[in-house]
C-alpha cells in the first residue's frame, strides 16, 4: 500500500491528509470546494513546518476531480459530511472509477460499512476506519468490520495504521461502534445537566478532566468536533439505536442558532 485518496477536505480529511503524507505515503486529497482545499493545503502546510519536514507537503496532490483522486489509490478513504444517502452516492462513484484492487474505507463515526459497502461491487473490500480529531495527536483507529468484509482488507488496514503510527481495534459493526457510542451518550448528559443548570460549562467540563481524568471535557470536545456533526450522530443513533440517544434540546438549538463550535466561533465556549 503506497497511495492513498482522501475524499473530503474537513478538518477530519485534512487531518488523515497529513497524518499519511507524514508517515510516507503518497497523497492525494480530492474536495468539490477549492476553498475547502486551500484550508487544506495551508492546514498541511502548518503541520510540516512544526514537525520540520517541510519536503514532505510535495508528496500531496489536491484535486477537485474525483475520478483523478480515485483511479491509481490503493486505498480510498472517504471523510464528507455523516450523511448516509451522499457517503453511499460517493461509494458508488468510488467503485467505478478505483482500480479493482483498490480498498475503499469511510471514516465515519457511527453509520453502517455494510450498508456503504453494499452499494459497491466490492463489499469484501469495504470498511470503516474511524480516525479521532485532531488526527496527529490521537492514537487510536476503530477497523469497523461490514458483514462482508474480508480478512485480507481488515489485516492490510491494520497494517496501514501501524505504518501510522496508530494503534487498531477491531470493532465489529453496530450503530455508534465503540468510542462514539460512549462519548456522544456522555456529551449528551453533559449538555443536558448545562441546560438543568447543574454546572456551568467550565466545571462541568473540569470535574471531567479532574475527576474522571478525561483529556478534554465533554462540552470542549462536542465544541471541536463541530456541534451540527454531533447533532448527525446523536440523530442517527436515536434512530437506530433510541430513546437514551435522543438528541439534548440544547443542541438542537445551538445548531438552529449556527453556534457549531470552534469553526464557527461559537458553541458552548465563545472561540476568538
Amino acid at each position: 500500500m503506497q497511495k492513498v485518496s482522501v475524499i473530503g477536505a474537513g478538518t477530519m480529511g485534512r487531518g488523515i491528509a497529513y497524518a499519511c503524507a507524514a508517515a510516507g505515503f503518497s497523497v492525494i486529497v480530492q474536495d468539490i470546494h477549492e476553498q475547502s482545499l486551500d484550508t487544506c493545503r495551508s492546514y498541511v502546510s502548518r503541520q510540516f513546518e512544526k514537525a520540520g519536514k517541510t519536503d514532505a507537503e510535495a508528496s500531496i496532490v489536491y484535486t477537485t476531480e474525483l475520478k483523478q483522486a480515485a483511479e491509481d489509490a490503493d486505498l480510498i478513504i472517504e471523510a464528507v459530511l455523516e450523511v448516509m444517502e451522499l457517503k453511499i452516492s460517493v461509494f458508488k462513484e468510488l467503485d467505478r472509477y478505483a482500480k479493482p484492487s483498490a480498498i475503499l474505507a469511510t471514516n465515519t463515526s457511527t453509520m453502517s460499512p455494510t450498508e456503504i459497502g453494499a452499494q459497491t461491487s466490492r463489499p469484501k473490500q469495504c470498511i470503516a476506519l474511524h480516525f479521532f480529531n485532531p488526527v496527529p495527536k490521537m492514537k487510536l483507529i476503530e477497523v469497523i468490520c461490514g458483514l462482508e468484509t474480508s480478512q485480507e482488507t481488515i489485516e492490510a488496514c491494520f497494517g496501514f495504521g501501524e505504518a501510522l503510527g496508530k494503534e487498531c481495534v477491531k470493532i465489529n459493526e453496530f450503530p455508534g461502534f465503540a468510542v462514539s457510542r460512549m462519548n456522544c451518550l456522555i456529551g449528551n448528559e453533559a449538555m443536558t445537566m448545562v441546560m438543568e443548570g447543574v454546572g456551568s460549562v467550565q466545571d462541568i467540563d473540569k470535574a471531567m478532566k479532574l475527576g474522571l481524568n478525561h483529556p478534554m471535557g465533554p462540552l470542549e470536545l462536542a465544541d471541536l468536533v463541530g456541534l451540527d456533526t454531533r447533532l448527525r450522530n446523536m440523530e442517527y443513533l436515536y434512530k437506530t439505536l433510541g430513546e437514551k440517544f435522543r438528541p439534548c434540546p440544547i443542541l438542537v438549538k445551538y445548531v438552529k442558532a449556527g453556534w457549531l463550535g470552534k469553526k464557527s466561533g461559537r458553541g458552548f465556549y465563545e472561540y476568538s
